[in-house]
């Protein structure tokens, strides 16, 4: 099997062509001076070697080439573009690439013409070759092939490459952690236009962890780095356990970059030592955030945190904020709150953790004084899905339609987040979901309960050259055991404002009383649904709207009130987030006096 080129003939046998070359992708469009010959514009096959040419490339970049980089480019584009044919199954092609009438493999790279006018890459693909023979062997259990390696399918080098992937895969997924391809006859009959493959695997021998070696720490002690990426030594090996004692040490929250390697020969005791690489972070951050609404004011935080506290990757996180500066909707909100956190403290999935926290809500319907004491621990099912369990004393005032209240609460906050977003300030797809729930005993100035929270959002995407996010969001709350009048004024539910009901005016839905008066409700229900269209790469609109609904029952049963807005908002993408504009108008619901609400922040609202 050869390729030939116009200036000679260049020999690329298909074992070499296995073995080492590499299709690359590349973005760049057609540059008015280069032509592509020999395969259909509109074609698949025809996106695909223009996007794989480096001179492509090179000609439609903003900055002009010089001549020399575009005969580089060229002598380099005969591997390239080789690579992307046999990709897709022509095994015999000719391939002839011209720079003002000469080819590009005849210009010496270090004596270049002065200046390139117009370029050529002329190909003649061939027959598209397909597998005759398609075997692999020897193959561990529960092994998945790609569905083209077989006889009949397109002879792919990609399906080739990716096929020995999954039986080495196979093989380390059962322990053989030294598993490699160890020989390949790939015979082509031209006549009949097939590849006939034969592929044999060497599992090597099935290996246990062995010892776990850290380089690269300064500040994090080596038994804690060991102790948070829990690998279990003495085990079997699997490619699970590594990429899972990653993802604890990047968890942690100390290291800018972690890795994990495997010995390059097992030890004689069939065991294979392991290095982490890691790259400590700095061990303080400060931040500051802002966000700014029309009726709800200025909201002005900040945090400081410490990632390494005691040389054990302990975090300690101080956090201050002000809301309602400016604002028309009650006075001022005040929070402080300081939080501990422990990785791998009871094993290498879950952390131990303390807060407390102080706050002060002056809100149109109720004020609120209160202190929270928590301890607990967060357990790690996997990347996505996470446990909490805490125990934790509440003492507070509140004051409301109901009057002047002190409370003294034991709770037992519960919860679960399930988060499967591709991106968490700006997901185009997938889904999100956190629920809580807190039984509470009252020590004094209540009765006895359980308030529950679920906060449910999902995403998808449709189109590609102008995308569609359309994002949902659905909210419930409850609070079971205490009237509205014994109910701790900060646990009952408000609707309206950027995080319920936009274009309604901050909690100005309760459960009204008679004479002005309006206290929070025992259920609420919320709805959301944006439509995302991205207008270019920084630039984006939405249009959207929200409900909410809440009643005095401690269940939603369609007796209370719901209240409704609309609006429009432009994004602009940002290294950090989407900066978010909107401006919301009231669509139902009691009126408030109010024609229309503006938001300000990062990130999309849900």
């Amino acid at each position: 099997m050869t390729v030939e080129s116009r200036k000679g003939i260049s020999r690329h046998p298909l074992r070499a062509a296995f073995l080492g070359l590499i299709a690359m992708a590349g973005t760049g469009a057609l540059g008015a001076d280069l032509e592509i010959k020999g395969v259909a514009a509109d074609s698949d096959l025809y996106a695909k070697l223009r996007g794989g040419s480096l001179l492509a490339e090179q000609m439609a970049a903003d900055a002009r080439p010089t001549a020399q980089e575009l005969v580089s480019a060229a002598q380099a584009d005969y591997q390239r573009l080789l690579a992307v044919l046999y990709n897709h199954g022509h095994f015999g092609p000719v391939i002839a690439i011209t720079l003002d009438g000469v080819e590009a493999a005849a210009i010496p790279s270090v004596q270049p013409p002065r200046r390139i006018g117009h370029a050529v890459i002329r190909i003649e693909p061939g027959p598209t070759f397909r597998f005759g023979r398609a075997d692999i062997e020897p193959v561990a259990p529960e092994t998945t092939f790609p569905e083209g390696f077989q006889t009949g399918q397109t002879a792919s080098l990609q399906v080739l490459k990716s096929t020995v992937g999954a039986g080495v895969d196979g093989w380390r997924n059962r322990g053989h952690a030294k598993a490699a391809l160890a020989a390949q006859s790939l015979t082509a009959n031209h006549s009949t236009q097939t590849i006939n493959a034969q592929l044999r695997l060497d599992p090597g021998p099935r290996l246990r962890f062995g010892a776990l070696n850290v380089t690269g720490n300064r500040a994090v002690r080596t038994d804690r780095i060991v102790e948070i990426a829990g690998l279990p030594t003495g085990d079997v090996f699997s490619p699970k356990e590594l990429r899972l004692a990653q993802t604890r040490l990047r968890r942690a929250g100390a290291f800018n970059a972690v890795a994990l390697s495997e010995a390059e020969e097992p030890g004689q005791d069939t065991t294979l030592p392991i290095t982490a690489q890691v790259t400590e972070a700095k061990p303080r951050r400060l931040g500051f955030g802002a966000e700014l609404s029309s009726l709800e004011g200025l909201t002005l935080s900040t945090f400081w945190l410490h990632r390494n506290l005691w040389g054990g990757a302990e975090r300690l996180r101080l956090e201050a904020e002000i809301k309602g500066i400016g604002g028309n909707s009650g006075g001022e909100d005040y929070g402080l709150a300081a939080r501990f956190d422990r990785p791998a403290t009871f094993n290498a999935d879950t952390d131990f953790y303390a807060l407390a926290k102080l706050e002060q809500l002056d809100e149109v319907n109720f004020f609120s004084r209160q202190l929270d004491l928590e301890t607990g621990i967060v357990r790690y099912a996997n990347q996505a899905r996470t446990y909490r369990l805490g125990i934790g004393l509440r003492r507070a005032e509140t004051r409301d339609a109901f009057g002047t209240n002190r409370y003294t609460l034991l709770t037992l906050p519960l919860g679960v987040e399930f988060d499967y977003r591709d991106d968490k300030l700006d997901a185009k797809n997938g889904y999100f979901l956190n629920a809580g729930v807190t039984p509470f005993v009252a020590l004094s100035g209540s009765d006895n309960g359980l308030r529950s929270y679920v906060d449910a959002r999902a995403y998808r995407t449709v189109g590609s050259a102008r995308p569609v996010t359309f994002a949902f969001r659905g909210q419930l709350g409850s609070v079971y055991g205490p009237g509205l009048s014994t109910a701790p004024a900060d646990y009952l539910f408000y609707s309206g404002g950027g995080g319920t009901v936009r274009g309604q005016p901050y909690q100005s839905l309760g459960v009204d009383l008679g004479s002005g008066n309006v206290v929070g409700g025992r259920s609420f229900f919320g709805l959301s649904a944006e439509a995302r269209f991205k207008v270019s790469d920084t630039i984006g609109l939405v249009g959207f709207a929200d409900a909410g609904y809440v009643g005095a029952e401690e269940f939603y049963d369609g007796s209370g009130t719901w209240q409704s807005g609309a609006g429009l908002g432009v994004r602009y993408a940002t290294g950090i987030g989407p900066i978010r504009f909107d401006v919301a108008v009231p669509t139902s619901g009691p009126d408030t006096g109010e024609k229309f609400q503006i938001y300000i922040g990062v990130g999309q609202a849900f």
